[in-house]
């Protein structure tokens, strides 16, 4: 119990004052729906500009999959199973599909959807009305009908009422990405209609994000939560607002809009950073493939847009505010998180990962992060957030940073020393952290990585009184690893070709069987390099390749 108060404590003591009191704030307060005919829709100037599609997921009339998992929706119940996932409901109540990429051949079943969702999910009641999934249903059922589709009288009327809730639940008790969804909800609702309640709700939008787009976009150009995945879901939420604005001529003043196109063009210069040669991100903290649309997507949107993203530099660079590393050479792209874990009082994306790294050679992922399969409360979740299913240093058993129930994290590492050196014929990255201070003073993890032309050098110490430190690095799940003569030395193959060699100058150096989870509802078998480091000596990893 004891144990517990403290690990309680050492969490909520990041909290900012606001986020309490909205929790308290959200527990007692619940307003009546307002059931009032909607505002009248307000003219478009002019069409909006294409955008991004989603893939589908409604796969027959009742049947949509979600996360690689696979429902049927048969019953008025069924918006609301408790056997389903949490998030695999909200994925249900978006609506995602109407703006999919074969939408256009699917109006009737979707008409048939909205008039189902309507009826079944009564004012305030259940998943759909909580402030997240609301707004993003809110944007894709203005997007389709902007897109030409009509609203029938009862789905406007609908639509407002959904407004008027969600305008009554905003989660300042979240803050972040939360907050700032429902502040584009608020922003289109307010673009859609108009009058003086529709005014109101855009007003409410916009100083949302004259409060929370300066904290949330670093001045490196990275979201604050620092999840690449998150950083795309908003860039394509700034590109949606610039383009909805754009087809309301002289609603936004254009100083707003100038001002998020700016950002627009910092964002994509750290998304250019933080995408690997295949063309992805690379899959840091709550980050996965197939949930926020591609970095490549995202730059022809911008074009659409006409804002033109920065020519990218193959160089190495550090993004001080946010606290990641690019090293880069003509065969290879290693990406380092030398920094903190997220906002103080924000670190429910976060994971155990402090001085982790991902690694491409010749185009291709070499080392990987583990990835996000899952969220909610489960054991496996609290893995995958773990400091043993990452790239880094375990020291006795303990994570870096204290993560705990689903999104939640107590007391955290912070970095120190973080020196990006470029060299003739080499960059070297170093840094240190102090999570494990906690466990015993004079605890640090040390890491320095070494990219030279035809090979890279990752070197540990860890200082201080412990008992066992493990280092791991995880290889992509088709790399075949072949023992070199029982050494702690092997040979990397793709496809039976051999692509790099490893050596660990540690007597014990291991493969062990492992997973990697690229995608939610996804898990592949692999392989994971593991070796111990000494007190007080360094270990280094070396990859060399020809």
């Amino acid at each position: 119990m004891i144990k517990k108060i403290i690990l309680i404590w050492n969490t909520i003591r990041f909290l900012k004052p606001v986020q309490i009191y909205w929790r308290f704030w959200l527990r007692f307060y619940k307003p009546q729906p307002n059931l009032s005919p909607a505002p009248r829709s307000r003219e478009l100037s002019r069409p909006l500009v294409p955008i991004l599609q989603k893939s589908p997921s409604l796969e027959l009339p009742n049947q949509f999959t979600f996360l690689n998992e696979t429902h049927c929706l048969n019953t008025a119940s069924d918006w609301n199973n408790p056997e389903w996932e949490k998030l695999w409901l909200y994925n249900l109540h978006y609506f995602d599909d109407l703006n999919a990429i074969d939408s256009k051949y699917k109006v009737s079943a979707h008409r048939q959807l909205i008039n189902k969702w309507i009826a079944d999910n009564k004012p305030v009641v259940g998943n759909g009305w909580e402030p997240y999934p609301a707004s993003l249903r809110i944007v894709n059922w203005i997007k389709w009908a902007l897109q030409g589709n009509q609203l029938d009288e009862h789905w406007i009327d609908s639509l407002a009422v959904q407004v008027r809730h969600l305008r009554n639940r905003l989660e300042y008790h979240l803050l972040g990405n939360h907050l700032f969804a429902n502040a584009k909800a608020l922003v289109f609702a307010g673009l859609y209609f108009e009058g003086k309640e529709a005014n109101e709700w855009l007003n409410k939008g916009l100083e949302i994000l004259d409060t929370e787009l300066p904290e949330q976009i670093l001045d490196d150009g990275g979201h604050f939560e620092l999840s690449p995945m998150y950083h795309c879901i908003i860039l394509e939420d700034i590109l949606d607002l610039i383009n909805l604005s754009r087809s309301y001529h002289n609603v936004i003043d254009k100083g707003v809009l100038g001002y998020w196109e700016d950002l627009v063009k910092k964002m994509l210069a750290w998304l250019d950073s933080m995408t690997h040669p295949d063309g992805q991100i690379a899959l840091f903290n709550d980050a996965a493939f197939g949930i926020a649309a591609s970095p490549g997507e995202l730059v022809e949107y911008a074009k659409r847009l006409d804002i033109e993203p920065a020519s990218a530099s193959c160089v190495s660079k550090l993004l001080p505010s946010s606290g990641y590393a690019r090293l880069e050479n003509t065969d290879a792209v290693l990406l380092a998180d030398v920094g903190r874990i997220g906002p103080e009082y924000l670190p429910g994306h976060a994971h155990a990962d402090t001085l982790t790294f991902e690694l491409s050679l010749l185009g291709q992922r070499v080392i990987v992060d583990s990835g996000t399969s899952c969220y909610g409360y489960s054991n496996e979740r609290l893995r995958q957030r773990s400091t043993s299913a990452h790239n880094t240093v375990e020291v006795d058993g303990q994570n870096s940073s204290e993560v705990w129930g689903g999104f939640r994290v107590a007391r955290r590492a912070f970095t120190h020393s973080i020196i990006l050196n470029n060299q003739d014929n080499a960059v070297e990255l170093s840094a240190s952290h102090d999570g494990y201070l906690r466990l015993q003073k004079g605890i640090l993890h040390y890491r320095t990585w070494r990219l030279e032309d035809k090979s890279v050098y990752i070197e540990d110490k860890v200082t201080g009184e412990f008992d066992k430190a493990i280092g791991r690095l995880l290889f992509a799940p088709d790399i075949g690893i072949e023992s070199i003569d029982d050494s702690a030395k092997w040979l990397l193959t793709r496809e039976g070709d051999v692509i790099a060699e490893v050596l660990v100058d540690s007597p014990h150096a291991e493969i062990v069987k492992s997973s990697y989870h690229p995608e939610f509802g996804r898990s592949l078998a692999t392989n994971c390099l593991t070796y111990t480091v000494y007190e007080g000596n360094s270990t280094v990893v070396r990859l060399a390749w020809r």
